[in-house]
């Protein structure tokens, strides 16, 4: 027999496992309209937040080991989203950076997304929407945590 604390800790992962799909193929059709696959998508959303990266700052925040970013590099460079330019101050690295405007490109894709995410959260007490922020926060912590595990493996 189930305590209430475990029936609450299935929920959860549950739920997890129900957004992270949603997620997964939300980003791989709006990547797919965009004429990208859904790791390209993903890898400009990774640029648009942190600005231009080396390869290894890439991998470090994708979990991607280094021979799947710099195929992820090139076919984003051969897509016209994103080109390579040499660091301001250390002449010997090498940056990926975006190309255009992507957020802009992006945004009407998420026009109905966003407005049905901001009716939900209406629904949320700020202290409710602090314990959401910080749950989500550290799950992708360890997600991303996990997914360098994974890519660790795989080199």
């Amino acid at each position: 027999m189930r305590t209430q604390r475990e029936d609450l800790l299935q929920a959860v992962y549950e739920s997890g496992r129900e957004l992270s799909t949603a997620a997964v193929m939300f980003h791989t059709k709006l990547s797919e309209l965009r004429g990208l696959s859904a790791t390209e998508g993903k890898a400009i959303d990774i640029l648009m937040r942190f600005g231009p990266l080396t390869a290894g700052e890439f991998g470090e925040r994708s979990g991607l080991a280094p021979a799947s970013v710099t195929g992820l590099m090139q076919r984003l460079e051969a897509k016209g989203v994103a080109r390579r330019v040499r660091h301001e101050e250390d002449r010997r690295k090498v940056l990926i950076e975006l190309v255009g405007d992507q957020a802009s490109a992006a945004a009407p894709y998420f026009l109905h997304f966003m407005g049905g995410l901001a009716a939900l959260l209406e629904g949320y007490s700020d202290e409710q929407l602090r314990t959401i922020a910080d749950f989500s926060s550290k799950a992708a912590a360890v997600q991303q945590d996990a997914a360098g595990r994974l890519g660790s493996r795989a080199e």
